[in-house]
């Protein structure tokens, strides 16, 4: 899917393949309800590496490179990604806000000639036992602003593999920054 069509999308589906060394997610538009629609990603990050580094391929046979994100640093709590576009060239970032995530984790988007745009946890309460507990199944939800007004949403939904639909209510937001800090919430929200 060319850069034109990807960024006029407003709704994606992503689903977590289930598989030993690698996380594995499939991205997908969906449609209003969040049913998926057509594949646009396929995404690959490996497991127990010093250096996060992700790469958002076009499909499954690794034919072409959508973005990536990639860790500033070996160790940072408040790690920074940046993200690039197929060629290489700097998309934008996202970073853990550390202290803010301490009750519920929070993360800064920053894409050049915009405002930075802040997501956090939707629910206090889910961030809390999620925390304090082993009940790592829960769904949790992210909500991304800028000054009050939305950007996009994250919505886990239920079930035994982690899908969350990706709702996008700024157009000018670039899509691939979108979908990488979908599959970072997922992919790094543990750590």
């Amino acid at each position: 899917m060319d850069t034109a069509t990807l960024q006029a999308q407003q709704t994606f589906f992503v689903k977590q393949r289930i598989t030993l060394m690698i996380n594995r997610y499939e991205v997908w538009t969906a449609d209003q309800s969040g049913q998926p629609q057509t594949q646009v990603a396929f995404v690959e990050q490996k497991r127990m590496t010093l250096k996060e580094q992700v790469t958002l391929y076009t499909d499954d046979r690794k034919s072409g490179v959508v973005a990536g994100f990639k860790a500033r640093k070996v160790l940072d709590l408040g790690g920074a990604y940046d993200v690039t576009d197929g060629s290489g060239a700097p998309v934008g970032l996202f970073r853990k806000d550390f202290a803010r995530s301490l009750l519920r984790s929070t993360w800064h988007i920053e894409q050049p000639g915009r405002p930075v745009t802040t997501g956090q946890e939707r629910s206090l309460v889910v961030a809390l036992v999620r925390r304090f507990t082993d009940f790592s199944f829960l769904p949790y939800h992210f909500d991304f602003a800028v000054d009050g007004n939305p950007v996009f949403s994250v919505v886990k939904k239920w079930g035994i593999r982690d899908k969350y639909v990706v709702s996008i209510n700024d157009p000018q937001i670039d899509r691939r920054l979108v979908i990488a800090m979908a599959v970072g919430l997922d992919a790094l929200q543990s750590r």
